[in-house]
C-alpha cells in the first residue's frame, strides 16, 4: 500500500435525495470530492443486503449487495421507473428511516422489475449462476413464508431437490425479482468501481468476520457452522468485555465448526476473501482477531461474560494472499498470538488515535509507536467522533489529551498550538496526516468537525447506521483544505 490519504464514508450515507445513499449519481460525486481533495482512498462499510436490524455486519447473503443502493435514477434513464414514480420516492428526513424504506424501496423496485426484460442473454446467464440461484430462491422463500432460515418449511430447509424443484416452478418470477436487484447492483456497483479507479480512487471494502445466521451461507453449508439440525446457532460469536462495552458483544452469529472447514483446506474461506478482492481493490477483514482466536458464547446467554476462546487457523486461511491487497482489523483484546499472526502474514494493521490519550508514553496508538505498515484513523464507524470524545472527556481526560496530542504535534515537527475543541479535532487529523503510517484515514465526521449526531454505530445498541450527509457540507473550501494537507504532508 502506497503512501497516501483516504475518507471513511459509508455509501448509505452519502447524500441522496431518496432516503439513503447509493450507487449512481452519488457514489460518482463523492468520487469527484475524494479527486478533488487530493484523497487515493475511499474506504466504505460491508455492501451487502441487511438483515434484521439493519447492521452491514449481519447480512442475509454474505456475496449479495444492498438493493437499497441501487440508484433510482439510474431506472428512471433505462425506462423502469416513471418520473412521477422517481419524485415519490424523494425523502428529506435528517436520518436514514429503514421503516420507510422497507415499505416503500421494494415496492417501486418491483415497479421497476415488471418492466424489465427477463428474456435477455445477460440477465438469462446471470440467473444461470448457482450462487444467485441460492441467493434468489432463499430470499423467494423468506417473502413467501414471512420468517427467518429457522422456521423455514423442513423439506425446503433441509434443501430436498423435490421440495426446491417445486417451490422454484411455483414462484419464478418472484425468484426472478430478487435475481433482478443483483443484476442491477452488479451493474451499477461495476460503474462506480471503473469511475473510481479512472479517477485515481482505490476502494476499501470491509469483510465481517462472520455470517449471520439467518443466511444463505448457513441454508447452503450448515456443516461450516456451530448450528442444530434446525439450523439454529448453538455456539454464537460475540466479545468478552473490553473498551466498547463492559458486558462485552453479543452478535448473535453462528460460529464456524473449523474442523469441517479444514477438511476442505478452508476452501469455502479462501474463496470468500478471493470474492471480495474482486468486489473491492483492498478488503479490511474486520474483527480479526478471531482467525486467531474467536470468543464462543452458548447460544441464548444474556451477555457475553461467559464464553470461551476458541482456536482458529487463520494462517492456513489466509496465507494464499501474503503479499496481497488486505488489511486487518486488530483492534479489542490483542494478545501474542494475534500479534504473531500479523506479522507472519504482513498485512497492514490499524492504529486509533482515539484510544491513544490514556497518559502512558508507551501507548501504541501514539504517533511514535505507530509504523508505516499500517492504517492509521482518527477513529473507526465505532468510536465517537473526535468532537465528541473531547465535548465528553472530563477536567483530568481532555488534560491528559490536550497534553498527548501537543506531544504529538511536537514529535511531528507540527508546530501550533491546538487551544478550543475545534482546533484539537483539527489537530487529531494532522497528526494522523503527518505520521509514518502508509495510509491515513479520517471518516466524513471528523473532516467536518460533527458530533455524534453522525456517529455511526454505538457498539451494544440499535438505532444505528442511520446517518445521512447533506451535499451542502462537500464544499470546494473543504476539499481544497483536504488537498493542502495531502500536500504539506507528502500523502
Amino acid at each position: 500500500m502506497e503512501r497516501g490519504a483516504g475518507i471513511l464514508m459509508p455509501v448509505s450515507a452519502l447524500p441522496c435525495k431518496y432516503g439513503i445513499g447509493g450507487f449512481g449519481a452519488p457514489s460518482f460525486r463523492f468520487v469527484d470530492f475524494l479527486k478533488k481533495s487530493g484523497q487515493r482512498y475511499w474506504q466504505i462499510l460491508p455492501l451487502v443486503q441487511t438483515g434484521y436490524g439493519d447492521s452491514p455486519y449481519q447480512t442475509v447473503c454474505d456475496y449479495s449487495l444492498n438493493p437499497y443502493f441501487i440508484d433510482l435514477e439510474t431506472l428512471f434513464k433505462k425506462g423502469l421507473l416513471t418520473k412521477r414514480e422517481l419524485e415519490a420516492q424523494i425523502d428529506k428526513s435528517p436520518k436514514i428511516d429503514y421503516g420507510v424504506l422497507y415499505e416503500k424501496r421494494y415496492e417501486i423496485l418491483r415497479k421497476a422489475f415488471s418492466r424489465f426484460d427477463v428474456s435477455s442473454p445477460s440477465f438469462t446467464r446471470f440467473l444461470r449462476r448457482e450462487e444467485i440461484k441460492n441467493y434468489a430462491v432463499f430470499m423467494a422463500i423468506k417473502g413467501t413464508y414471512n420468517c427467518s432460515l429457522q422456521d423455514f418449511p423442513l423439506e425446503l430447509k433441509r434443501r430436498e431437490k423435490a421440495a426446491l424443484g417445486a417451490f422454484e416452478k411455483d414462484k419464478k418470477d418472484e425468484i426472478r425479482f430478487w435475481a433482478f436487484l443483483q443484476f442491477e447492483l452488479a451493474s451499477e456497483w461495476k460503474d462506480v468501481k471503473k469511475y473510481a479507479k479512472k479517477n485515481g480512487i482505490s476502494i476499501i471494502g470491509d469483510l465481517p468476520l462472520y455470517v449471520a445466521a439467518d443466511s444463505v451461507d448457513v441454508w447452503v453449508n450448515p456443516s461450516l457452522f456451530e448450528v442444530n439440525e434446525d439450523l439454529a446457532p448453538v455456539k454464537i460469536a460475540g466479545v468478552p468485555p473490553d473498551y466498547f462495552c463492559a458486558d462485552g458483544q453479543l452478535w448473535g452469529n453462528p460460529v464456524y465448526k473449523y474442523s469441517e472447514h479444514e477438511k476442505d483446506d478452508y476452501l469455502w474461506w479462501k474463496n470468500r476473501v478471493k470474492r471480495s478482492l474482486t468486489v473491492y481493490d483492498y478488503v479490511r477483514i474486520d474483527h480479526f482477531r478471531g482467525l486467531d482466536r474467536f470468543w464462543s458464547v452458548d447460544a441464548g446467554a444474556q451477555n457475553a461474560r461467559g464464553g470461551e476462546w476458541v482456536k482458529a487457523n487463520g494462517y492456513e486461511i489466509l496465507k494464499d494472499f501474503i503479499g496481497g491487497n488486505v488489511i486487518v482489523e486488530d483492534l479489542g483484546l490483542i494478545d501474542d498470538g494475534v500479534r504473531e499472526l500479523i506479522e507472519k502474514l504482513g498485512f497492514p494493521n490499524m492504529k486509533v488515535l482515539d484510544f491513544a490519550f490514556d497518559g502512558d508514553f508507551k501507548n501504541p496508538y501514539l504517533p511514535w509507536n505507530v509504523p508505516e505498515n499500517c492504517v492509521y484513523y482518527t477513529g473507526t464507524h465505532d468510536n465517537d467522533t473526535a468532537l465528541a470524545l473531547i465535548e465528553n472527556a472530563d477536567a483530568g481526560r481532555l488534560e491528559t489529551i490536550k497534553k498527548q496530542v501537543k506531544n504529538s504535534l511536537d514529535y511531528l515537527e507540527i508546530y501550533k498550538d491546538a487551544n478550543g475543541k475545534y482546533a484539537l479535532c483539527e489537530e487529531f487529523c494532522d497528526i494522523v496526516y503527518a505520521s509514518r503510517a502508509n495510509l491515513a484515514m479520517v471518516p466524513m465526521h471528523d473532516l467536518l468537525l460533527l458530533n455524534n449526531d453522525y456517529r455511526i454505530n454505538e457498539p451494544g445498541t440499535v438505532n444505528n447506521w442511520v446517518v445521512r450527509y447533506r451535499r451542502r457540507l462537500f464544499t470546494d473550501t473543504l476539499a481544497e483544505l483536504l488537498k493542502r494537507k495531502v500536500k504539506r504532508f507528502e500523502r
